[in-house]
């Protein structure tokens, strides 16, 4: 099963047309301290590329909680990654207060924020801001076509609010489409 099939199947709860590049991956899970992480989230993991990039860096200790709605997305990440360290979990990102114990270290997501409403957006952020620990990072990736956008424009203002730092990253060409990361900071 593709991300292409399930974006066909479902475009509004898979958001993209094709799996990001190793590429994105590395730069949004560059820099956000995952390699010092006890704990870390993924939203939205799809097919697993960020999941792969976050195992890559992730100490043998450390835990690793993906939260992913489309069951079949959720289903197949689970039978494809015999690591430890990974707990995938089917549900919404808005109810990740329930899926982990304890402040997480970073949370990496993949989530497609510009074809949510705006109330879905914000109660997700207010899921993340609810269990990152003090000084923990927040990563997300933006397609460069769609950056100003109304609601891209409003995501980002959003970020800028709700996080004490808020940096972009340079384009990532090779993506398809190519994409900018934001990296959110919480005060330590």
């Amino acid at each position: 099963m593709s991300i292409t099939t399930e974006f066909l199947r479902r475009p509004l709860m898979t958001g993209a047309v094709a799996a990001s590049s190793r590429r994105l991956a590395h730069a949004m899970t560059e820099g956000i301290g995952i390699e010092r992480a006890r704990l870390v989230v993924e939203l939205g993991p799809g097919t697993g590329v960020f999941t792969d990039a976050i195992l890559a860096r992730l100490a043998p200790e450390a835990r690793l909680v993906a939260v992913e709605l489309n069951p079949v997305l959720a289903a197949q990440l689970s039978a494809a990654r015999h690591d430890e360290r990974l707990t995938v979990v089917r549900g919404s990102a808005a109810e990740l207060p329930a899926a982990v114990s304890g402040p997480v270290d970073a949370v990496v997501s993949g989530l497609p924020w510009t074809v949510m409403s705006r109330e879905r957006r914000g109660h997700i952020l207010d899921a993340v801001s609810g269990v990152l620990a003090p000084g923990g990072r927040f990563t997300t990736f933006a397609y460069l076509h769609a950056a100003w956008t109304p609601p891209a424009r409003d995501f980002t203002a959003e970020l800028a609010y709700r996080f004490d730092r808020l940096e972009r990253s340079p384009v990532v060409w090779p993506n398809l489409p190519p994409a900018f990361v934001h990296r959110a900071t919480r005060r330590p």
